[in-house]
């Protein structure tokens, strides 16, 4: 009002100002008069001097400037909080459970795709004859993969949408996890997989931003808590199945020699089934009004949050409830307009390629932007728990079951028989040969038919007139042995691979066996099963404490005194002298640290912006996974050297992890920006 008072008066001013002087006109009386006494006489009868009107005036502009400078941050500050009160109102019911049941389905998928490879591999690398290079490379691809899929599909969500990118990201995991099924060779699998890692990466960075922008403030710790049972779900999902499926040889097909397809294949076809539910339901779900509103989409928004309103409200049995909102504040959105300009001329290839290009670029500049001074020291923190976490809980995850096997195989080697300087012929084999060493021996006449030969070894032997046939062999060798007049039918006892620096005359390999033997029998694979079905169960009672306290003791107390438990629990592995020591060592691990993932993924969700809150959660997934590969395969390395190197390790990160989750902000009571 200030600035229409001030214009007021200084119109009557000048008015009264050219009445006085055309009475003066005509009077000699103000002849001799100075300037200073006409400013005087001016003043005194009300006149404002020229350089008030003038500061008047700026002042005017200043405080018109001020207020629409005000209302334009008004506006802008607005939206959150309005868009709060809209899910309050919409409430938590039926849309947010059909939209957690489908979003949970894809994080199982993603909990499945860490297991497939690791349960199918003993069978594997048998089926498709891999060296220990090979295994090591198809154990780490899965996570090259997922790495890749997490920053790439949340850099996209932020761009496309999240729903539009998970449904693309499941549907690539699904139809590359099924070609895998049927690769015959190690060159096709190994790519199939990657490219189904890289599509299920994009789950959990979008599936979490996807389903916190559903949920009001004091709904959302709970409930992304509740979600990441899901991921459990999914480890449970594939030690059950791979414990009912790849033991039972049977339940594969063969299409000659060429084409294999075994019970290990089987495991692997049914374990994509999860992402399929997955990808059926989600087609159902509407996309996010939280991004719609970013990118000016305001009628679409509008609708969805109607749907949520009534839907909910529906089930609660009050249909009548009118949905109140009928403006809703909204962000203005220049790149897509961008896009779409740019997009009517030219033709297809050069519309296509300057969307897409335009995409990329829009993309790279959201992903540089996480490095802004108000996000970069934040950001600096969460990335290093988000890697920290993941080096140890990935890599003591992988070495807990090396370890096992190592313990069983240290077992296995102290009961070997070993056999000097026998002497047997014209006798037949036709019983198992395991765990043995043979030495010096001789065998005359002998015949060797139909039987299994596991872990059996003949050092500086001889071999004269005997017959092998349809044998099956598991880590038997031949060495410097001598093989004189002996025929070799239907085994695989290759001659470029079983037999070291030994003399072979007259020596027939007939029909040899195409492939590896594969052994289903195998006890240890059976335990693996449920060493991993017993590490998912027990992260339970880490998911419903998390669930339970997040939004009544804070974010950070539950990530900084889960790592630090965790980080005590991994001194416990010093202990483990026996394969049920580190079952139970395994197990209480996984229940510390499950409380840690639940806050870090609900901070990482409530700390970025609408603009950069799926980015962010991709780079810091893929964070995540670069410290998965790192840790797996230095903890890898030192398999039946010392326990030494990965207990420091994980109990160094931990607690690096664990201290500067405490220094994060609290996110408890923010709204979403």
């Amino acid at each position: 009002m200030a600035p229409k008072t001030i214009w007021f008066g200084y119109y009557k001013c000048v008015n009264n100002f050219s009445n006085h002087l055309e009475e003066d006109a005509a009077s000699d009386v103000t002849e001799g008069h100075d300037d200073d006494e006409q400013m005087y006489e001016g003043e005194y009868q009300g006149i404002p001097h020229p350089d008030e009107i003038k500061e008047a005036r700026r002042a005017a502009r200043r405080e018109a400037r001020m207020k629409a400078r005000m209302a334009a941050e008004v506006e802008e500050e607005t939206l959150p909080d309005q868009y709060e009160s809209i899910m309050e109102d919409c409430g938590h019911g039926r849309f947010q459970w059909t939209l957690f049941t489908v979003l949970g389905l894809s994080l199982m998928a993603d909990g499945v795709e860490c297991f497939v490879v690791s349960f199918a591999l003993p069978s594997a690398e048998k089926d498709m004859c891999l060296s220990n290079a090979d295994k090591g490379m198809l154990g780490l691809i899965v996570y090259v993969g997922m790495m890749i899929g997490a920053v790439l599909w949340g850099g996209l969500a932020d761009k496309l949408g999240r729903r539009q990118c998970l449904l693309y990201a499941l549907a690539i995991n699904c139809i590359f996890s099924f070609l895998s099924c049927f690769a015959q060779s190690y060159g096709f699998f190994i790519f199939f997989r990657l490219c189904s890692g890289i599509g299920i990466g994009g789950s959990i960075p979008v599936v979490y931003t996807y389903y916190a922008e559903f949920l009001q403030m004091d709904k959302r710790g709970e409930h992304l808590s509740w979600l990441c049972l899901f991921w459990m779900l999914g480890g449970l999902y594939a030690s059950f199945t791979a414990w009912g499926i790849i033991p039972h040889y049977g339940w594969g097909f063969s299409m000659g020699t060429e084409f294999q397809f075994h019970s290990w294949r089987v495991f692997v076809l049914v374990c994509f089934l999860p992402s399929v539910a997955a990808l059926a339901g989600l087609v159902f779900m509407p996309e996010s009004p939280r991004f719609l509103l970013e990118t000016a989409r305001h009628d679409e928004a509008w609708m969805i949050l109607k749907q949520v309103h009534d839907t909910n409200w529906r089930a609660k049995g009050e249909p009548e409830r009118v949905f109140q909102f009928s403006q809703i504040k909204m962000p203005q959105a220049q790149d897509d307009e961008f896009i779409e300009i740019q997009s009517e001329t030219g033709t297809a290839f050069q519309r296509f390629m300057v969307r897409h290009m335009t995409l990329v670029k829009q993309v790279m500049k959201n992903l540089m932007s996480l490095a802004a001074p108000d996000l970069r020291l934040h950001g600096l923190f969460i990335a290093i728990v988000w890697f920290t976490m993941g080096f140890s809980y990935f890599g003591l995850g992988a070495w807990f079951p090396d370890q096992i096997k190592y313990l069983q195989f240290e077992e296995y080697e102290s009961n070997v028989k070993t056999f000097h300087r026998e002497k047997v012929e014209h006798f037949h084999f036709n019983f198992t040969l395991q765990n043995q060493v043979h030495k010096e021996g001789e065998y005359i006449h002998d015949r060797f038919m139909d039987i299994e030969m596991r872990n059996v070894k003949f050092e500086e032997s001889l071999f004269e007139n005997c017959y092998f046939e349809d044998i099956r062999s598991t880590d038997t060798f031949f060495e410097n042995c001598t093989v004189k007049n002996t025929v070799f039918y239907n085994t695989d006892l290759w001659e470029d691979s079983k037999f070291i620096d030994c003399k072979l005359e007259n020596t027939t390999f007939l029909h040899p066996k195409k492939g590896c033997h594969l052994n289903f029998q195998e006890e240890n694979d059976i335990l693996i099963y449920l060493v991993c079905f017993l590490g998912s169960l027990s992260v339970i009672p880490g998911n419903i404490i998390a669930g339970l306290l997040m939004d009544k003791i804070g974010r950070l107390k539950i990530i900084g005194g889960s790592m630090l438990g965790s980080a005590g629990c991994t001194f416990f592995l010093l202990l483990c002298f026996s394969q049920w020591a580190v079952v139970f060592f395994q197990c209480l691990f996984f229940a510390a640290s499950a409380a840690a993932w639940n806050g870090i993924e609900v901070v990482t969700v409530e700390l970025y912006p609408t603009s950069k809150r799926a980015t962010a959660f991709g780079v810091l997934n893929g964070t995540c996974k670069l410290a998965a590969i790192i840790s797996s395969f230095i903890f890898g390395k030192v398999i039946g050297i010392t326990k030494i190197i990965p207990i420091i390790l994980s109990f160094s990160a931990l607690v690096c992890g664990g201290l500067l989750a405490f220094k994060l902000p609290e996110t408890r009571e923010v709204i979403l920006q």
